[in-house]
């Protein structure tokens, strides 16, 4: 192929994992692949690489002046806060994500959760293998206590691909829906039976508030002291989109005082938490390590998109192009 360009990617591992392979993409130049970089090293690791795809290292205005010669920044995941896309922008350099390649697996982490808060089958399980069940007097035993799913009422911050398939997955569980987005969709909201509400008013009514937005300059810690005040004592909250979107000070109090039952989180504000974080020590916060994204078939299609968008761009037809 004409047109071959040197190609490095900055942070592989969390993609393939010693499972998966970045080799489709020397059909199109040289590739190099390293598993993590220092951000300090991510100058230096880019060089004169005219394409860098890039999943937690941050791609700023002193990167690219450092690599004058980058002409596209793949980001291997659909947010892309990591890039300056502005700057990108002005300098004529194509930047890309991914999207919805994670829907399902996110939808579905989102209600392992949930699951796990309401019918606690995890520390039932530590529970037998400690030896609880052969001890008890009876054929069972209630340690824990559990809710039904069925009735309650679960409330959606964000409404795009992930949003909508936790609706219709709360729907056949028998939830009521209420969804808060800036322009809700009359003749969705109609077909799917889901009811769009005010943020106020989600608050005030939601049993379970679950986080589906982006982070923004202007939602950073939306759900904080007043967001919490607002809502039912005893919800349920619910983030597997960006750990910022929560204030972990608050909503540690909040779990303190009884007034949030469960915090479930797939993400926190600092990843990982090597600086601790309140929510560590709080027995009643379900945390995971931002894997919700990461089953095997998840990251077969997160790559195949990642590929085929490199592709493109060779071939002078970019796609998923989020600065253009």
């Amino acid at each position: 192929m004409e047109n071959r360009k040197k190609i490095v990617v900055l942070d592989g591992y969390t993609l393939c994992a010693g499972e998966l392979n970045f080799d489709a993409l020397r059909e199109f130049g040289e590739v190099t692949v390293y598993d993590r970089v220092a951000q300090e090293d991510v100058a230096a690791r880019i060089g004169d690489a005219q394409i860098v795809l890039t999943n937690k290292a941050l791609i700023t205005a002193e990167v690219m002046d450092a690599c004058p010669r980058m002409e596209y920044v793949g980001v291997t995941a659909t947010g892309y806060n990591v890039v300056d896309v502005a700057e990108a922008k002005r300098r004529g350099i194509v930047v890309t994500n991914a999207p919805a390649y994670s829907t399902q697996a996110v939808a579905q982490h989102t209600f392992a959760l949930l699951l796990e808060s309401l019918s606690r089958v995890g520390a039932y399980s530590e529970q037998v293998r400690g030896g609880a069940w052969q001890a008890s007097r009876d054929f069972c035993f209630f340690a824990e206590p559990m809710e039904e799913i069925a009735g309650k009422t679960i409330g959606l911050i964000g409404f795009g691909h992930i949003g909508q398939s936790v609706a219709r997955i709360a729907l056949a569980f028998g939830m009521r829906v209420l969804v808060c987005v800036p322009h809700p969709d009359a003749e969705y909201a109609a077909q799917v039976q889901v009811e769009y509400v005010t943020l106020d008013e989600l608050y005030r009514r939601a049993d379970i508030i679950s986080l589906h937005c982006p982070l923004t300059g202007e939602n950073r810690g939306m759900i904080g002291e007043a967001a919490i005040a607002a809502m039912k004592r005893g919800v349920r909250v619910i983030n597997t989109a960006r750990g910022p979107l929560v204030d972990e000070n608050a909503m540690a109090a909040a779990l303190e005082s009884g007034k949030v039952a469960c915090y479930m989180a797939d993400v926190l504000g600092e990843e990982p938490p090597a600086h601790g974080s309140p929510l560590l020590g709080m027995k009643n916060a379900i945390l995971t390590p931002h894997v919700a994204w990461a089953p095997l078939q998840t990251r077969q299609r997160l790559l195949n998109i990642v590929v085929g968008n490199v592709a493109a761009f060779v071939k002078g037809a970019p796609t998923n192009v989020v600065n253009g």
